[in-house]
């Protein structure tokens, strides 16, 4: 750094400190507004005289400190936004102004209205200070005494080069420098009362105790001057909560907290003050580690609870199993981010050019960082709470679960078994906590945010923490029953059903089964009007459409493990069973035949449980409820446990808008009477509602091309489908992706493994059943895969076209040119594999009627 020196504008001060180095952040903790423009207006004045640049960060609101004249540009900033977008709005001006600008900031006090909690203010500190040093600038802060906490003041201190305390007494203004880097004089920490333009220190020390001991903290509110804002504020709402009954001031703190606590969605945060009371925000706030939003995963799911009990019409409170969850605030995840030194990354990630390129080395070095010591403190305490119960750690980011966006499976949740010693077990919740952390930072969740227009918003990863629903059967711990639900079916595959009665998606076990796609596997799928009709009519084996293997916990291995539902229901566990399943015969007489006598074989149908007990009907129930309260469809994730008793009890883990198309106006499906002018046609098995679509073009994957393929070969068609879906410009070419099996698979044997981002500009996506590759598609409605693919407004099919009542018109597909080679020449080696058919001037009409069930593609 440059000895250089800069005055203040005031000779006096400029004596006692030494002047102002290139460097110097000075910060001011001053009673009043006023005291602190006292000190800015000459510092300004003498900047502009001398030719400085000189810029006004114009935040706070208060008076402006500074009025407009030449030389001095200010920048309007408002810190409602967030941390985040204030932040980087600040370092990337920093950056334009260059080397050697001088700054005057609003004052920092004035961020807690917008934020709420000092760690924000100490963490903006820190992260701005440095790199206003290193560029050799000068800056001015100023602080209102004893708004702050004793924590916060002191990484102020520890950051800052210059902390000045004003203290005004008896109408004389005096400076207290507390701290002056690298500079040093017999009386430069002494008080200066200001005289003229002189500056004299208090050399004796009955003046220094009479001014000293009037500001010196002495009433008995000071404990709670030493707390943070935002713990302060909690303390004015429990006193409210016990006295001011439902008062204007107890609606009003009701409403500064949900801003601070539940999010920015102005529909979400409607909902929220229309439900909660100060007392279920005190609860919440009791929960919390950290500070800050508690993300839209947990405002969902308090929201539903409190729904439901408050139902005027039914008593849910026999029917739900209370919630027994933890909150880490998104505060934590901006401190993880500052504590580790990541901020620079972090805004380096947030420029288009860093946007995919940043993230993947901020998502690497996340997965090493470590946690400050107060919130692994708060870590601690939570596990301990829950000693040795499996607990899963899940996302709640700010936009998630929120109305248009859903981020459904964009960021990870991991379950923890929660086995081991104390310091075992907080390693592993301290791992769980840094994959989800960097998980915000993965190609897929930047893909969605980027297509949805969010990359520019807040995104504050704050983390649900819950007690896993179910019960010990053994070593092994698991709910008898989870799955998803929808209050709008927008996936009905009989002509009689109606979309309003609402679908699940119904497993054994834990939910996961239910909420992705998985390989081989078949959750079962329930029209809540009709329980007991199946989509897969028509196939020949109804076998293959069956869960077949349940995810649970171990405590043996300490991890999720999938086991077969064979040996699961050959081991006493408890688990109603025949309420479940039914005797599979045929293969437990095999299973005698081959010496496993006493084996038992089931398919888990569920028919008996939808068929003889109230819970199809609760469960319509329960989502119909939230939807008028939402006045919007929404979508729920569940687990359900008999406990010993006939009526079930229900755990609604997760409630988020369900985004749908709803049914459009009918599409008129013209008779045809020659197959020949078609490309396709079907019954049911589609999802998008009534469509009339218009293709310029059909992106096919051949069946047998691809089966052959090696299975590096297999990877690489996926890459290739991806680098043909970035070329898509939708509304100009809108494209129908054609191919085998199932999109998005993990195993390449059953489909082409690409990942959403890979298929997220096409029109339209087309599963095609191949029995004889072993290729078939799977109808997982209510899955992540397929709230994506509804999001996207990406129109969903599946083809099998040995049943009855389909047909695909492959001799015109095979008749067409291939436009592969032409577009990407450095993969004409799968041009045997992946055909593109271009449709000329007249384009392909995609039609499709949901009341019909009929579904047509007409050719040009």
């Amino acid at each position: 750094m440059t000895a250089e020196k800069v005055t203040t504008g005031l000779p006096g001060l400029d004596e006692v400190l030494d002047g102002l180095r290139l460097g110097d952040n000075v910060v001011l903790s001053v009673d009043h507004i006023d005291e602190y423009r006292r000190f800015v207006e000459p510092f300004a004045a003498s900047a502009l005289a001398a030719g400085r640049p000189l810029i006004y960060m114009r935040f706070g609101s208060h008076a402006p400190l500074l009025d407009a004249r030449p030389g001095l540009v200010i920048h309007e900033l408002d810190p409602r936004g967030g941390f985040e977008s204030f932040a980087v709005r600040i370092h990337t001006l920093i950056t334009e102004a260059g080397r050697g600008a001088f700054y005057v900031f609003d004052s920092l006090s004035d961020l807690l209205s917008a934020w709420a909690t000092d760690q924000m203010v100490g963490n903006f500190f820190w992260v701005t200070c440095p790199y206003l040093f290193e560029l050799d600038t000068i800056a001015y802060f100023a602080l209102i005494r004893d708004y702050h906490s004793l924590k916060t003041v002191a990484r102020i201190r520890d950051t800052t080069q210059i902390l000045l305390d004003v203290l005004t007494d008896e109408g004389h203004v005096h400076v207290h420098p507390l701290k002056v880097w690298q500079r040093h004089s017999p009386t430069m920490f002494l008080p200066h009362r200001q005289e003229g333009e002189r500056f004299v220190p208090l050399a004796d020390s009955y003046h220094a105790t009479h001014l000293l001991s009037r500001f010196a903290p002495s009433t008995p509110d000071t404990a709670r001057r030493h707390l943070d804002h935002w713990y302060r504020l909690f303390l004015q709402a429990e006193e409210l909560a016990e006295n001011a009954g439902e008062s204007a001031r107890y609606r009003d703190m009701v409403r500064h907290l949900c801003r601070h606590m539940m999010g920015q969605d102005e529909r979400m945060l409607a909902l929220a003050r229309a439900t909660f009371s100060l007392q279920d925000l005190l609860a919440v706030k009791s929960r919390m580690i950290g500070t800050g939003f508690i993300g839209g995963k947990a405002v969902g799911m308090l929201l539903a609870r409190d729904i439901l009990l408050n139902d005027p019409e039914f008593d849910w409170s026999a029917h739900l199993e209370p919630h027994d969850s933890f909150f880490v605030g998104s505060n934590v995840y901006y401190t993880y981010i500052v504590h580790n030194g990541f901020w620079k990354l972090y805004v380096r990630q947030k420029t288009p050019e860093g946007y995919f390129e940043a993230a993947a080395e901020l998502r690497a070095k996340m997965l090493e960082g470590s946690f400050p010591e107060d919130i692994r403190a708060g870590f601690q305490q939570m596990l301990e709470y829950y000693g040795q119960y499996p607990i899963i750690v899940r996302s709640s980011s700010l936009l998630e679960d929120g109305f248009g966006n859903a981020f459904a499976g964009k960021y990870d949740s991991f379950f923890r078994v929660n086995q081991g010693s104390p310091e075992e077990r907080l390693a592993q919740f301290e791992d769980a906590v840094r994959r989800i952390y960097a998980s915000a930072m993965s190609e897929d969740a930047l893909a969605y945010r980027r297509q949805r227009g969010l990359e520019h918003l807040d995104e504050q990863m704050a983390l649900l923490v819950q007690r896993v629903s179910g019960a010990y059967r053994g070593h092994w711990y698991f709910p008898e029953l989870a799955g998803v639900g929808v209050s709008y079916n927008t996936f009905v595959w009989d002509k009689g059903m109606d979309p309003r009665a609402g679908m699940l998606r119904l497993v054994l076990g834990l939910g996961t089964r239910a909420v992705d796609r998985v390989e081989g596997d078949y959750p079962r799928l329930v029209a809540l009007d009709a329980p007991l009709k199946r989509p897969h009519k028509g196939l020949e084996d109804a076998r293959r459409f069956l869960q077949r293997d349940v995810d649970l916990l171990d405590v043996h291995s300490n991890n999720l493990e999938t086991i077969p539902l064979l040996r699961l229901a050959n081991v006493d566990t408890g688990l109603p069973l025949d309420l479940f399943a039914v005797r599979d015969e045929e293969i437990t007489q095999r299973l005698e035949e081959r010496g496993r006598k006493g084996q038992k074989a089931w398919l888990l149908t569920f028919d008996r449980l939808l068929a003889e007990t109230p819970f199809c009907g609760l469960m319509q129930r329960l989502l119909k409820t939230l939807e008028r309260a939402y006045d919007y469809p929404v979508d729920v994730e569940f687990t359900v446990n008999f406990c010993d008793q006939e009526r079930p009890r229900i755990n609604v883990v997760q409630c988020r808008p369900l985004q749908t198309r709803g049914e459009r106006q009918r599409v008129e499906i013209p008779e045809h009477r020659d197959d020949r002018d078609l490309l396709l046609r079907s019954e049911g098995n589609f999802m998008g509602g009534n469509v009339s679509l218009p293709l310029k073009q059909i992106i096919w994957v051949d069946a047998e091309g691809y089966s052959r393929l090696p299975l590096s070969d297999k990877y690489e068609v996926a890459r290739l489908v991806g680098r043909l879906n970035r070329r898509i410009r939708r509304e100009e070419e809108p494209t129908l992706l054609m191919g085998p099996g199932r999109w998005g698979s993990s195993t390449p044997s059953l489909g082409v493994p690409i990942t959403f981002a890979e298929i997220n500009n096409m029109a339209a996506l087309a599963e095609v059943a191949f029995s004889s590759e072993g290729l078939m598609p799977e109808l997982s409605f209510g899955s992540h895969f397929f709230q994506d693919l509804v999001e996207a407004d990406i129109f969903y099919l599946a083809l099998f076209p040995e049943a009855r009542n389909v047909f695909l018109n492959r001799a015109w597909m095979a008749r067409q040119p291939n436009a592969l080679e032409g577009l990407m020449p450095a993969s004409s080696r799968f041009k045997g594999v992946v055909k593109i058919i271009r449709a000329g001037e007249r384009p392909l009409q995609l039609l499709a009627d949901v009341v019909s069930q009929r579904l047509v593609c007409m050719l040009a």
